[in-house]
């Protein structure tokens, strides 16, 4: 399944079949269902799926039989425990998430480095080619002059030239599509940094939650 073609109900069904197995959710998890998706595509879709997921803290029960008034403290630190073991499951979650992100990251920026490698290698081949290419012209036009000048009429010299107009473009056209995907590789880091920003703030957020929970 290709990354981008990859859509919301494609990783909410994933997601649910690992819960219903009771198994974390999370992108490495969903990766290994639906295959070699890239972690960026997957994420936002993995955050819609636990939003909808979500569900509100139950409202305390703050009318208590006389008889229950000597246990309230227990009671309130057993719910404090409750929500605060539900935000530290959501934050594990999440660092799992990060992880995965990160060495997603990680490795878009070592292939981003062998593909560069490799366009630098090409332009320098390129630029060899060109340059032999322009001295080939150089001679293969002087041989059409004189060869026209003895055995061609006009009409013959102006084909051939034209021919050689058509290679060189040619050329030009080549080193043009090198350019295009070495643009493409780099916008394709650039998505995957900007996932990761995200997640971490989504990180500390819950941190913070957490840390309130625990203060009340």
């Amino acid at each position: 399944m290709a990354g981008p073609d990859i859509s919301f109900n494609d990783v909410a069904g994933a997601a649910q079949r690992l819960a219903d197995e009771g198994r974390p959710v999370t992108l490495a998890g969903l990766r290994g269902a639906l295959g070699p998706v890239p972690l960026p595509a997957l994420h936002p879709h993995l955050t819609a799926w636990r939003a909808a997921q979500a569900r509100p803290d139950p409202a305390p029960d703050t009318v208590l039989p006389a008889s229950l008034t000597a246990a309230l403290g227990d009671w309130a630190r057993q719910l404090a425990e409750d929500a605060a073991s539900r935000v530290q499951q959501r934050l594990a979650q999440a660092e799992a998430d990060l992880a995965a992100l990160l060495q997603s990251h990680e490795q878009a920026e070592a292939e981003r480095d062998q593909t560069l490698e490799r366009l630098a290698e090409r332009d320098a081949s390129i630029e060899r080619l060109t340059a032999e290419l322009h001295h080939a012209r150089d001679i293969a036009s002087d041989a059409l002059v004189g060869k026209a000048k003895d055995r061609l009429a006009i009409e013959g010299k102006d084909a051939q030239l034209a021919d050689l107009r058509q290679q060189l473009e040619r050329q030009v056209a080549t080193s043009a599509a090198e350019s295009d995907a070495r643009l493409a590789a780099e916008m394709e880091l650039v998505g995957a940094t900007t996932a990761r920003s995200n997640l971490v703030a989504e990180v500390a957020e819950l941190r913070a939650q957490l840390n309130a929970r625990r203060a009340s």
